[in-house]
């Protein structure tokens, strides 16, 4: 059962769309499920978003996520979006099922790869940022296949 704010930000996403000439713009996915996610941020020349945007495809879950996350950085700092977690997208929508967490961590990996993206074009380093996986999956051992 989804809560009403994941429903309202599904049914009602904010900040739909791309930003011409963004700044930063990062692109995650979860090969396991399926969703992609695309966030697109406008950062001004005192480090400061903006503007945030996204495109998602993907379960409600994911859409909700991402227009949570684009909500929760615009206005904030470099440093303090790169301090929004998958956690703090699950408090703002008052939870998600179990089975939809991975879409709270497809929005926390979307914005840092944006954040590296703005970093990488402008040649800077971003305390605690680590290069982002394009699969939130990346790195996990493949399941032994059985014949």
């Amino acid at each position: 059962m989804y809560s009403e704010k994941v429903m309202d930000h599904f049914q009602n996403p904010r900040n739909v769309g791309e930003i011409e000439n963004a700044s930063g713009v990062g692109t995650v996915g979860n090969a396991k499920c399926g969703d992609i996610m695309r966030m697109y941020l406008d950062i001004d020349d005192n480090g400061i978003i903006q503007e945030a945007r996204f495109k998602t495809f993907g379960c409600g879950a994911a859409v909700a996520t991402s227009s949570m996350a684009t909500e929760l950085v615009k206005g904030k700092t470099i440093q303090q979006a790169l301090e929004v977690t998958n956690k703090a997208v699950m408090e703002a929508l008052d939870g998600l099922p179990p089975v939809k967490v991975h879409c709270s961590l497809l929005a926390e990996e979307a914005i840092h790869a944006a954040l590296w993206d703005y970093a990488e074009k402008h040649g800077i380093k971003i305390e605690g940022l680590q290069k982002p996986k394009s699969d939130i999956h990346e790195g996990e051992e493949e399941e032994a296949e059985e014949y």
